[in-house]
Formats: structure tokens, sequence, C-alpha cells
């Protein structure tokens, strides 16, 4: 039986005010729903790029809802889930070495994490061919990929609820409850298994994107 755990409206610079920006972003609520931008232009590459963390640590056993709206592209979108240090520790610990927003620092760095890239616009191939990829990390490793239903950007582009189900060794990626891909770690072949941890999204330049309504529960 499931048990909402956390709820976020995504709705007003209250709601994230102890949220955790890597990189520069500007950040905006328009009618009630957090826009995220860069900040920095597109021509300093990975510097421009950024994630926004959930500041809680949650159990390995989830279920993540959110609701995303493409407003701009091209670019890319990406939820960190299962996030903790190498060394068994918070992401946020002062130990570490400070993150900027260059993804190698989040797949090749000092933390262990699942990310998922759910609307990649950015370069020519993924513009035109769209999937949905899983990636597991420590290391760069693609663990499973699907097809992307959600269309081209737009500013009146609709909203689509973006469903992420971790439960043990078991990955579902899901959107508008469309099972996207499944993936089953057998805590060998790509590392241990990965337990619980944080959250954050990420977007790539200049992608802009629009966030509301995330909810974490506990299955």
């Amino acid at each position: 039986m499931s048990k909402v755990i956390y709820e976020n409206h995504l709705s007003s610079k209250e709601d994230i005010k102890d949220f955790i920006l890597e990189g520069k972003a500007k950040i905006s609520f328009p009618e009630g729903a957090m826009r995220l931008e860069n900040e920095l232009s597109e021509k300093e590459g990975q510097k421009a790029n950024f994630v926004l963390w959930c500041p809680f640590a949650f159990p390995s056993d989830v279920r993540i809802d959110w609701e995303f709206r493409p407003v701009k592209e091209p670019g890319l979108a990406m939820m960190f889930f299962a996030a903790k240090a190498r060394n068994g520790g918070s992401i946020f610990d002062e130990g570490l070495t400070p993150r900027t927003g260059i993804y190698n620092q989040y797949h090749s760095g000092e933390i262990n994490a699942f990310h998922v890239s759910y609307f990649r616009r950015k370069e020519p191939d993924e513009r035109a061919f769209h999937t949905c990829n899983l990636r597991k990390s420590y290391g760069f490793h693609l663990v499973a990929q699907g097809a992307d239903p959600i269309p081209d950007a737009d500013e009146n582009a609709q909203w689509y609820k973006i469903s992420i189900v971790k439960k043990a060794e078991h990955v579902s990626f899901l959107i508008n409850d469309l099972r996207i891909f499944d993936f089953e770690d057998d805590g060998t072949s790509y590392g241990d298994l990965l337990t619980g941890g944080c959250i954050g999204f990420r977007q790539l330049a200049p992608m802009i994107g629009e966030y509301r309504n995330l909810k974490v529960m506990w299955i």
C-alpha cells in the first residue's frame, strides 16, 4: 500500500526555498508553475547546464510523479534519483567536491545515482529520433531505453505526467501512465544496487521547461 511522503506544488518561490541549485539558472513561476531556463549562454557548453535538487533523501522503494511542459527547445530534461555520495553519505556532505552542473561531475564524480533523460532534443540525432534513456552511475551506463511520446516544445504545449517507480531492483518509467521502459538491476553488471537518496531536476541549455505537482510516495 502506497503512502505520500512528500508533496510540492512547485508553484512559487517559497515552495523551493530549501532546494539546492548547482550551476546557474533562471527560475520563475509564471501561472503557478516552476519555469527553469539557463542563465549562462549556451555557448558556455556544459557550464550553462544546471541541476536543481530537492533537499530531502527518500527511501529506496518510491514512486516519483511530477508534471512537465516543454516550452522551448533545443535542450534536454532529466531527473536524477536514488542519488547518494559514493561513500554512502549525503550528496550534500561538505567533504565532497562542489558540483556546478557539468555533466561528468554527476555520472563519473563522487556520487551514485540513476538518471532518466525524458525530453532529448539537444543533438541532431536526438531531434531526429526521440528516446528516453535511463543511465546508472557511478559510470555512464545506459541500462534502459524507450520511445519518447512527447511532441516538440511549444509555448502552448500541454502538461505531461512523468513517473518513476523504483522498488528493490526494479525501475519503471512512465509518461501519462504509458510504460516507456523497465529495468531489472542485478546489482553486479553496473555496480551495487542503489537504494534511497535524493532527486533533482536537470536541464540542458537553451531549453525552457516548466514543472509542477511533484509527489513522492513510499511503495
